[in-house]
């Protein structure tokens, strides 16, 4: 429920407003010599809101802790650091005083006293348990570099980020959908950086086909900036109804891990702007672990991941894996990381994983692997996603793989998500919306074979080398029986679309260093 506002509290933050005041603080941001595009000023930006959003959500507790008068209230931020000491006033603190006081390691504060600069004091948060806001303020800036130059431009974007009021639930909520667009923005001006950003409907979809329940421990081993654990998130508050199910939601349900220190920082704050208090997101490679060293205590409930592919891991990452099923190939160790890491009892472990084509037809190692998935776990369902899904960030087809403990496989069922009609491909203005996958939903749990849909025996996948690039037979049946001239022209279209897609990757290996 939204806060009552007083009398001479500021007008809502509107999403128009909010995009505005990010628009005007880019602006500005641009004439700074010491930020390089957005790669530099989208995380600028997003600490510095973090900031305000921060103070403003202190503000609201300071208040209710004094309604309330049955504890006392600890900020997480004490003075002068908080964003109303050094930030709020227009006219405080400014140029190279203010590069000063956000950078260096001591600096004259707000206050005119020499003290520990900003950075390096939120860097130094404790907490007081082990599990507070401390504590995760100070992991989200362990990685928080200021890269502007003029303390004159950053006091400007200061006063203009300091226009944005985060006072209720429905502004806050304006944050993290914005938030969300900005995050987009910085995955795509990061090109072939090797980050692949999972489209929020297929995160949805795969969340509503998993349907994780309140109680279960949900995973993302390599969570990125939080998708599918804020979709996660959102999905398991819609069942709370009491403080004690919030407490559960809140304490011991979200679970990710990310190694590269960027996406990492982003996924804390893209967690706490909606909602949740305390992330419990790991800093590190979840492969830098020996496979045979995860025990029951490690093991979770659900594991919605799209690990990263087309990758290699260092030798001393795959002396963690067994011999027989060592690879370079970041995606196929994944995937034998997250069938450890599903529960075996009392009720098992179940996964959604995105896998990119070369994992279906895979031979050698990759069919050793994908043996183990049939043969000790049920492998129930495969949605093959069409052309362009993943625009622009990969041309590869891509694949929805999942399976539960519990094995082993009986049978597999295929979905192939159609196209809209009229359309060859997704790009990245027309774009896949999650009402598509209305179909694919409606026949999850009355399962029956159509156009779409079709099933497989799993003994037969086993005596074909475990090759899971199962083909809709009624498709195959269908150009059996096209005339001549179309039969040719489907062919020739099916060859366009080979010779473009392999442009495209002779295009990403050549950008590669």
């Amino acid at each position: 429920m939204p806060r009552p506002r007083k009398k001479d509290a500021p007008p809502l933050t509107t999403p128009q407003r909010l995009a505005s005041v990010i628009k005007s603080a880019r602006d500005i941001m641009r004439k700074d010599k010491g930020l390089n595009g957005d790669l530099d000023r989208l995380p600028m930006l997003t600490w510095v809101m973090f900031l305000k959003f921060l103070d403003d959500t202190e503000m609201i507790r300071e208040e209710e802790a004094k309604l309330d008068r049955t504890q006392r209230y600890r900020p997480a931020v004490e003075a002068p650091y908080r964003w109303r000491d050094w930030a709020a006033k227009e006219e405080g603190i400014t140029g190279p005083e203010l590069i000063a006081w956000v950078t260096h390691d001591e600096a004259v504060g707000p206050d005119g006293k020499r003290r520990q600069g900003l950075l390096a004091y939120l860097r130094g948060l404790e907490s007081a348990n082990g599990h507070d806001r401390r504590k995760v303020i100070a992991t989200v800036f362990g990685g928080v570099v200021n890269r502007m130059t003029s303390g004159y431009l950053l006091r400007d974007v200061v006063n203009k980020v300091n226009g944005i009021h985060f006072n209720s639930s429905e502004e806050i909520h304006v944050l993290g959908t914005l938030y969300e667009s900005l995050l987009k923005e910085l995955r795509d001006a990061a090109g072939d950086s090797g980050e692949i950003y999972t489209p929020r409907p297929v995160v949805r979809f795969m969340v509503e086909a998993t349907a994780p329940t309140l109680g279960e421990t949900i995973l993302d081993p390599a969570c990125g900036t939080g998708g599918f654990l804020v979709e996660s998130f959102l999905h398991l508050e819609k069942q709370c109804r009491t403080v004690q199910q919030r407490r559960t939601l809140q304490e011991r349900t979200i679970l990710g891990q990310e190694a590269k220190p960027l996406p990492y920082m982003l996924a804390q704050m893209n967690l706490l702007l909606h909602g949740l208090e305390y992330p419990a997101i790991t800093y590190g490679n979840s492969l830098a672990i020996t496979l045979t060293d995860i025990g029951d205590k490690d093991r979770v409930d659900v594991i919605l991941t799209n690990p990263p592919f087309g990758g290699e891991e260092e030798k001393g990452i795959l002396g963690g894996f067994p011999e027989d099923k060592r690879t370079s190939e970041t995606a196929l160790l994944f995937l034998q990381l997250i069938m450890r890491r599903l529960r075996r009892q009392p009720k098992p472990g179940r996964a959604a994983v995105v896998v990119p084509n070369g994992t279906l037809f895979g031979d050698g190692i990759c069919a050793r692997i994908k043996e183990q998935l049939l043969t000790e776990f049920n492998l129930h369902t495969i949605v093959r996603l069409p052309n362009g899904v993943f625009a622009p960030y990969t041309p590869i087809p891509t694949n929805l793989l999942f399976f539960e403990r519990g094995g082993p496989t009986k049978e597999i069922w295929c979905y192939e998500h159609p196209l809209p009609e009229g359309r060859k491909q997704y790009t990245k203005t027309a774009s896949l919306q999650f009402e598509e996958f209305a179909p694919c939903l409606a026949w999850w749990s009355k399962r029956k074979a159509n156009e779409r849909a079709w099933k497989v025996k799993a003994k037969d996948v086993l005596a074909n080398a475990c090759n899971l690039d199962l083909k809709n037979p009624r498709a195959a049946q269908e150009l059996e029986h096209l005339p001549p001239e179309q039969l040719v022209e489907s062919i020739l279209e099916k060859e366009r679309r080979i010779i473009e897609i392999m442009g495209e990757i002779k295009k990403i290996l050549a950008e590669k260093p």
